[in-house]
């Protein structure tokens, strides 16, 4: 039987949790989004790349939620869309890109909230990877050669603009644990076993489906 499991992976700075994802990708055999995701969303929403760079899980201070949701739930050809500002665009298109990518398949989504995009999608499985302070500062250090403070002021900001992006747009509070199917320590398990464990579960899922 053909595998159907789309895993999410939301991570906290320094935890390892794009290198997890690609390799859970490359070992079962199916495509992990990352940056890529921002690509095709700039190509099929005809915004420009550069601004999905820019606005990639950023926090914004703009008007409200709901109207940005009530607005996804008429389509882009709504008029609300033209006038909406770009932060809410660029949301919009990565969160319809999301959609369809998890139409197409099995794959491996890093962040931009796409736990949140397909909570109502049966075939996923949600995953947030967390890791203590000095493995995300001694990962951090290494990955940009930075010192320790520039590592962990880097990790702190970083994680307070995803969050913020995060609990702005989707209705859960990032990290929680009660909002993933599972929360996993890589600085316990490591990377290998973080993507050991996460294989346990999709062949669970599979199993159940």
């Amino acid at each position: 039987m053909a595998m159907k499991t789309i895993i999410t992976i939301g991570r906290q700075t320094g935890s390892g949790g794009r290198e997890i994802g690609q390799k859970l990708a490359a070992d079962l055999g199916i495509k992990c989004y990352d940056k890529e995701l921002l690509e095709r969303a700039a190509k099929e929403s005809g915004l420009c790349e550069e601004l999905f760079e820019n606005h990639d899980e950023k926090p914004t201070n703009s008007f409200l939620y709901s109207l940005v949701m009530d607005t996804y739930s008429f389509g882009y050809s709504s008029s609300a869309f033209a006038d909406m500002p770009i932060n809410h665009k660029v949301f919009l298109a990565q969160f319809d890109t999301i959609k369809k990518i998890a139409a197409e398949g099995p794959c491996v989504i890093v962040g931009r909230c796409a736990d949140y995009a397909l909570e109502d999608n049966k075939n996923s499985l949600s995953i947030f990877v967390h890791a203590d302070l000095d493995t995300r500062v001694k990962r951090i250090k290494a990955l940009h050669d930075l010192s320790d403070a520039k590592a962990k002021d880097m990790i702190l900001k970083t994680d307070k603009k995803r969050a913020s992006y995060y609990n702005y747009y989707s209705n859960k509070k990032w990290g929680d644990a009660a909002g993933y199917h599972l929360s996993i320590d890589s600085s316990a398990l490591g990377v290998d076993g973080t993507v050991a464990l996460i294989k346990a579960a999709v062949k669970i899922k599979e199993e159940q489906a």
